[in-house]
């Protein structure tokens, strides 16, 4: 697997977003297109959709599409964070108590697990 790529209005902020909660930096960074490693060397990459909508999710008729787990140590701390960068808790999820959900500023699913 060479990169996964989220589409978005504005990759540069998503970009952003994804940077500061994965501990990863900007290595590409084109109007339409910008990548992020982190020090492991994995990529995520965000690219342009001007119709980009987000996916319906935990709505039975949608799909999450795709969505990241985020392993963390302190889910507490790392909520947190996550809010404050912009990030929204999904309320209704159906959690275990071993995950929890949120949506990135564009709406994206994804999950901080621990354990």
């Amino acid at each position: 697997m060479e990169t996964v790529v989220l589409d978005t209005r504005d990759p540069a902020r998503l970009a952003r977003f994804y940077a500061e909660l994965l501990g990863a930096r900007v290595t590409t960074e084109e109007p339409n297109w910008v990548t992020i490693v982190d020090g492991a060397g994995r990529k995520v990459s965000f690219q342009t959709s001007p119709e980009h909508r987000p996916p319906a999710f935990p709505d039975p008729a949608g799909s999450q599409q795709l969505h990241l787990d985020v392993r963390v140590d302190d889910p507490d701390a790392a909520e947190g964070k996550v809010l404050e960068l912009g990030a929204t808790r999904v309320e209704d999820a159906n959690e275990d108590g071993t995950f929890r959900v949120f949506r990135d500023p564009d709406g994206h699913p994804f999950c901080l697990v621990w354990e």
